[in-house]
């Protein structure tokens, strides 16, 4: 049931919400002006709908010193205190009547604190400045369409609705067939089973490239995303057999950070500050090397990306999930791939994320592993990631 937004948020704070999202963060060029201005920014051009879900970010609450700055620190992950919700909707006026859209609401003030209001503001600078790039929309991004502040001074921003699945989902989807499987493993026509992973490597690689070009977009613009994971990447469709109309979209662009070289750091109390801290401590001090710390800090978050899609959709359900994927890569083995290879094919169930990760000669395991290099200065750009033999030769 669709309810029309004047019922609970007031129109007369739209025009200050405009005002405390943009203040002070996005850009005053004249595109970004152009492409807030064809945001819709009336509430009563929205209906909403159900609740779709809520969630909390994850935030990088400390880190173990190290005496060498140069090997890897153990983040301590901790849950943050900002709690999203999500909600179906669709535009009720104009051009796009009809459009399907999905809520994402962050709470006020009074809830969420300063923090939530930081996140709202960050993230629709991301997406204003993103969208109004003389080279066009990404495909592989989620396109902002509007948003409205309520009464309550809950921040609501409105996303084109271009797929109502994650990567997470995916993935819990792929590893109960595979536990349902392998109760009949048996009597599993062979030729069924192969094909089966057939359209799932090229699915996995597909959903992994479409997140690469999206992540390479954004730091040709200068933003890195800095929350990328499972959760973050936006599917269209989840059936394996459909992958040649797949179109992954990156969105949760709450924590991305500007990096142009004005404002590669900001002062304390910034999204920014824990990568600034973490670059200080990677011995990245000077502005070209902090900004190559960031780019980097999105690779090897990509690259947990890359390693959860291998090892999590080619497990049965809970062999695998992706703390103990990043304990396994991080602390059992130091970022070792090639002692985490002789480890996983010691055990049947990883042994096809194995095969998948052996093909074009262990192509995929060289990916990860320059990915996952503990010196920051030693990982591949997005675009070196897409053009990988990995990803242009083994599947696609």
């Amino acid at each position: 049931m669709l309810l029309t937004a004047p019922n609970c948020l007031s129109s007369s704070m739209l025009s200050s919400v405009s005002l405390s999202f943009s203040k002070g963060l996005v850009s005053r060029t004249r595109t970004s002006w152009l492409c807030r201005a064809s945001l819709i920014t009336s509430p009563d051009s929205f209906e909403v709908g159900r609740l779709i879900g809520s969630y909390g970010f994850m935030n990088i609450t400390s880190y173990s010193g190290v005496e060498d700055l140069g090997r890897l620190r153990a983040q301590d992950v901790g849950e943050g205190s900002v709690k999203i919700r999500l909600y179906e909707g669709r535009i009720a006026l104009g051009l796009l009547k009809g459009t399907s859209v999905v809520f994402k609401v962050y709470p006020g003030k009074r809830a969420g604190g300063v923090e939530a209001d930081m996140m709202a503001a960050n993230e629709l600078n991301a997406h204003a400045f993103l969208q109004s790039s003389s080279k066009g929309l990404c495909q592989n991004l989620v396109s902002l369409v509007g948003g409205f502040e309520t009464k309550t001074g809950e921040q609501w921003l409105a996303f084109r609705n271009d797929g109502k699945y994650s990567a997470v989902d995916y993935a819990k989807l792929t590893s109960e067939k595979l536990s349902k499987g392998s109760v009949g493993k048996s009597s599993w026509n062979r030729f069924e089973q192969e094909q089966t992973i057939r359209h799932r490597r090229f699915f996995v690689a597909k959903l992994f490239q479409g997140a690469m070009i999206g992540l390479a977009y954004m730091h040709d613009h200068d933003r890195l995303h800095q929350s990328l994971g499972p959760s973050s990447v936006v599917l269209n469709t989840i059936t394996e057999r459909d992958a040649a109309y797949l179109i992954p979209r990156l969105r949760d662009l709450a924590f991305s950070v500007d990096i142009r070289f004005p404002n590669v750091e900001e002062g304390p109390g910034t999204l920014s500050e824990g990568l600034w801290r973490r670059a200080a401590a990677a011995g990245a001090f000077t502005p070209m090397e902090k900004r190559a710390f960031g780019i980097a800090d999105d690779i090897y978050e990509a690259g947990m990306l890359f390693a959860y899609l291998a090892f999590v959709t080619f497990s049965e359900t809970n062999i695998m999930d992706s703390l103990s994927l990043q304990r396994l890569l991080e602390s059992t083995f130091q970022l070792d791939l090639q002692a985490t290879r002789e480890y996983c094919l010691a055990d049947d169930c990883l042994l096809e994320a194995v095969k998948f990760l052996d093909l074009s000669d262990g192509a995929g395991w060289e990916l990860l592993q320059e990915m996952l290099n503990s010196d920051f200065r030693k990982r591949p750009i997005a675009k070196a990631v897409i053009n990988h033999r990995f990803m242009t030769g083994a599947i696609l």
